[in-house]
């Protein structure tokens, strides 16, 4: 043992180095970066978002929006595009209020506003599930419907005979952001903030350019819209109009998609948090107003009209720039920026898709390891799981942003529904300053009557044309959340009958408690929390090894997830979390008539801290066993590694290696009958 501490010492050569950066872990490395130390408070500081960062993150997936979103309304209208002077006014104002309602939402909840967290707290956990799940679909496909536009912007330059390498494109543009994820959020940003300046600023010349140049005509673009619309009233009727503005207005909600996204990822922003992210949803707001309904407007000045090969932003960069010097170069270069853009965009299901998924996971209704970030501070899984599901709704689409945006603003809306509700009523039943409750619920009341009617509409009128794809994928994540929330309280309830009676020992006394002797044996158990596995394993090991062990060690890592990076105290808020836990186990020890102690560490790999912990253990007590324990199940199915980890064998592995002795005691369960009502019961 000590040959093998020293050889563990000894300085590597250059042949031993070179082979490692050439193995599998250090390609990955390469890919991924070195790790972080989560003992240096400036780690906090390097992946928070100031408010401009957050809203290249962010606001982006609102911004990109504009690419598609008044694109659908203006089509919508058909030949009475008279009518879009006033969808231009309208989808201004909807934005407005949308962000208003969503920056009372952000004071509500400082740690995090999003949809899940929003109508759980609010509305219920069965409401909470109906959201998480629609966002979790939402940004998968925020995803899809990002790239697939970025390859409809960057193939609108391009010869129709080269469209058939628009979806390949697409495919590896999801795969690049994919690394840029793994390696980390605060990198993948600032990558991409060049990309967001510019379509901004080329935007925005773009619009007002095109605005200003038809200034002399606007009084007989004025007066056509009038005689098309007391034309239209005469032709279509009154109702019809109505109807029709209405189907427009609401077929046009992909671009209010990505407000909700601020609020989301408020975790990442930088201190003071909630002032970050209302200059975010801010400067998101008056951008994305002023983009979607300057180029809804312009679609009229300019008589825009549907060109194949090429979207309608693409047709109005064309004309506004034609006789210009360098004309068609920069109309390319614009397009160029707002594909680059949606690829900016794509970010947001990056980001926000495994925080929902870690959230969801900590209550039950995902598998528990989503919960847990990677050793990058990143949801790796996570991330993978939203690369692997966009990339099967981009294949299964073929890239048709038309098909994405109906499948992609039924679940936004029907969030943003259930987060507006929830705040409604909660503001309806507030005690609060009188001024600003009455303004409260006059954002709300307006913006969830907006916001229903936009789901409603769009669910009746597109539900062949791809809504039933999102309604069908939605329910069914639903009712699988369920099926393993179910199986968590049947396990939970099993579990807890098998440490009965440690409540009932008796209470130690201080001249009772005997320190450790480092000589002596020494029964080492890996804990979570306390309760449940870890007791029962304390338990095994007294009546499996009788007189074997005179002491415990408990230790137990701490784990740096997705709800803990919300603040800058996350490790000394770990500690302290984990040291309560330990002392519970230690006291257990001594109500057994056993001395015990503790050791805790904290990290984003809970493998690699567990294994650091134990090398240091044995050092200290050469007598010692490890013990861990494993749930097991009487009928084991399928599913029940994906539900409960393989931590204890991978640590088992690692122990072994170095020639220490670990035991994995089984915990058998036996799953109640699925007649078993398990309401109460908590996980």
């Amino acid at each position: 043992m000590a040959n093998m501490d020293k050889n563990e010492n000894r300085p590597r050569s250059a042949w031993q180095k070179l082979s490692q950066f050439f193995s599998i872990n250090g390609l990955f490395r390469l890919l991924t970066g070195k790790p972080r130390d989560l003992s240096d408070r400036s780690v906090f500081h390097q992946i928070s978002l100031v408010p401009f960062l957050a809203w290249v993150g962010f606001g982006a997936d609102g911004l990109s929006s504009s690419a598609y979103g008044p694109e659908e309304a203006f089509k919508t209208l058909g030949q009475h595009t008279y009518l879009a002077i006033a969808l231009a006014l309208v989808m201004a104002f909807t934005i407005l209020i949308i962000s208003a309602a969503y920056s009372r939402i952000i004071e509500e909840f400082p740690h995090g506003g999003g949809g899940y967290i929003v109508a759980s707290k609010l509305l219920g956990r069965r409401a909470g599930l109906v959201s998480g799940s629609a966002l979790l679909v939402d940004y998968v496909l925020t995803i899809t419907i990002s790239i697939a536009a970025a390859g409809d912007a960057l193939f609108s330059f391009l010869p129709l005979h080269l469209h058939m390498l628009k979806l390949p494109v697409e495919i590896a543009l999801i795969g690049v952001l994919t690394l840029l994820n793994i390696r980390g959020v605060r990198e993948s940003v600032m990558v991409l903030t060049p990309i967001f300046i510019f379509f901004l600023v080329g935007h925005v010349i773009g619009i007002v350019w095109g605005i200003s140049v038809k200034v002399p005509a606007l009084p007989e673009t004025i007066a056509h819209a009038t005689t098309g619309f007391q034309s239209g009233l005469s032709t279509l009727g009154p109702i019809a109009m109505i109807l029709l503005f209405i189907h427009a207005y609401s077929l046009g909600g992909g671009t209010y998609t990505g407000i909700e996204a601020v609020s989301n990822g408020l975790p990442m922003m930088r201190e003071p948090r909630v002032h970050t992210a209302k200059k975010t949803m801010i400067y998101m707001a008056l951008s994305l107003a002023f983009t979607a309904s300057g180029l809804l407007f312009c679609y009229l000045l300019w008589n825009v009209h549907s060109v194949p090969g090429k979207t309608l932003n693409a047709v109005l960069f064309g004309r506004i720039t034609a006789g210009m010097p360098f004309g068609d170069a920069m109309t390319v270069a614009l397009m160029i920026s707002e594909g680059l853009l949606l690829v900016v965009a794509a970010q947001a299901g990056f980001l926000d898709g495994p925080r929902v998924l870690a959230n969801m996971a900590k209550d039950g209704w995902v598998p528990r390891q989503f919960a847990s970030l990677s050793s990058k501070l990143t949801a790796t899984r996570g991330v993978l799981l939203m690369c692997i599901t966009s990339l099967a709704a981009l294949i299964y689409t073929q890239g048709s942003v038309s098909h994405l945006v109906v499948m992609y603003s039924i679940n936004v809306f029907l969030t943003f529904s259930l987060s507006i509700f929830g705040m409604l009523r909660m503001y309806i039943r507030a005690g609060e300053n009188k001024y600003r409750r009455r303004s409260g619920v006059v954002i709300f009341l307006v913006g969830f009557l907006m916001c229903a009617t936009i789901l409603t509409i769009t669910v009746i009128e597109k539900f062949g044309h791809g809504g039933w794809v999102t309604l069908a994928v939605t329910a069914t994540l639903i009712l699988l959340c369920l099926a393993i929330r179910r199986h968590y309280f049947k396990v939970a309830s099993t579990i807890s009958h098998l440490y009965s009676g440690l409540d009932k020992l008796p209470i130690p006394t201080e001249d009772t408690i005997r320190p450790l002797d480092p000589q002596a044996r020494i029964a080492c158990v890996l804990v979570g929390g306390y309760g449940g596995l870890g007791i029962y394993i304390v338990r095994s090991i007294l009546d499996t090894f009788p007189g074997v062990y005179q002491g415990f060690i408990f230790i137990s890592v701490g784990v740096v997830d997705s709800e803990g990076i919300k603040s800058r105290d996350i490790v000394e808020k770990l500690t302290s979390d984990s040291e309560n836990m330990l002392h519970s186990y230690v006291d257990l020890s001594h109500r057994l008539g056993l001395p015990a102690t503790y050791r805790m560490g904290v990290g984003t790999d809970v493998i690699q801290a567990g294994v650091d912990l134990c090398v240091d253990l044995k050092k200290e007590f050469p007598n010692i066993t490890f013990f861990a324990g494993k749930i097991v199940f009487d009928n084991e199915r399928w599913y029940h590694r994906f539900l409960h980890n393989e931590t204890a064998y991978a640590l088992q592995k690692r122990l072994q290696l170095r020639g220490y002795t670990m035991v994995i005691l089984p915990a058998l369960v036996t799953e109640p009958s699925a007649t078993e009502d398990f309401s109460t019961i908590s996980p």
